[in-house]
C-alpha cells in the first residue's frame, strides 16, 4: 500500500482522512503468472496499480496474439478504453509473472472523486498522463526502425528481456522473433 499512496502522493498532496479513504477503497490481490485479469469483450470495471511483477496488455488481430503494452511495478493500469467508457474492452490484460496489485472498482473510483476533489485531481492527472504518454509514444513509433523501437523499449524498460516472453516483445515490436534475436546479438 506504501507504494500506492507515494504515487498518489506525487500527484496531490493528501490528508490522513484521503489516505484512509483510499487505503479503504483499494484492495490488495496476489495474481499468478499467465492469470487474464481481463478478457477481451467483458467490461474492465478496475483500475490496477502494479506494486510487484508485470502484466502485459494484448489483443487478436488477424488471429494472432499482438501484445499492445507493457506494465511493471509502480504503474497504474487497465484496459484504458473499456474503464473510462465503460464500454467492452478489445483486449486482454495478462500477468507475465507473479503479481501483486491494488485495485479499485470504477464505482468507488467515482465515489473518491465525487467524495475528495482532490482525488478527482489525481484521477485528472493520471488520464492527462497516460494520454500524453500513449500520444507521444504512438506518434514517435510508427517512424522507427525495429532497431529504434527496441531501444525505445529498452529504454523505459531496461530489464524486459529477463523478465517477459521474447515472443511477447517481438509481437510488441512487430517483428518476428527471429529479427529480434538478431538485433539483440548486436547490442552485445
Amino acid at each position: 500500500m506504501d507504494k500506492l499512496l507515494q504515487n498518489i502522493k506525487d500527484k496531490i498532496k493528501i490528508a490522513t482522512e484521503l489516505e484512509n479513504a483510499i487505503e479503504a477503497a483499494f484492495t490488495y490481490e496476489a495474481i499468478a503468472k499467465n492469470t487474464l485479469l481481463l478478457r477481451e469483450g467483458q467490461y474492465c470495471r478496475k483500475l490496477y496499480f502494479l506494486s510487484k511483477g508485470t502484466v502485459r496488455t494484448y489483443y487478436f488481430h488477424k488471429d494472432k496474439d499482438t501484445t499492445s503494452w507493457f506494465y511493471r511495478e509502480n504503474q497504474f493500469l487497465s484496459s484504458w478504453y473499456s474503464f473510462y467508457t465503460q464500454e467492452a474492452s478489445y483486449e486482454n490484460i495478462e500477468a507475465v509473472e507473479d503479481c501483486e496489485v491494488y485495485w479499485i472498482t470504477y464505482d468507488n473510483y467515482q465515489k473518491l472523486f465525487i467524495d475528495y476533489p482532490k482525488f478527482e485531481r489525481f484521477g485528472r492527472l493520471l488520464a492527462e498522463e497516460q494520454s500524453a504518454f500513449i500520444d507521444a509514444f504512438s506518434k514517435g513509433y510508427m517512424f522507427m526502425s525495429a532497431k529504434e523501437r527496441y531501444d525505445s523499449l529498452l529504454a523505459v524498460f531496461p530489464d524486459i528481456s529477463l523478465r517477459v516472453n521474447l515472443g511477447h516483445i517481438a509481437s510488441f515490436l512487430g517483428i518476428s522473433q527471429e529479427t529480434l534475436s538478431r538485433i539483440r546479438s548486436k547490442k552485445s
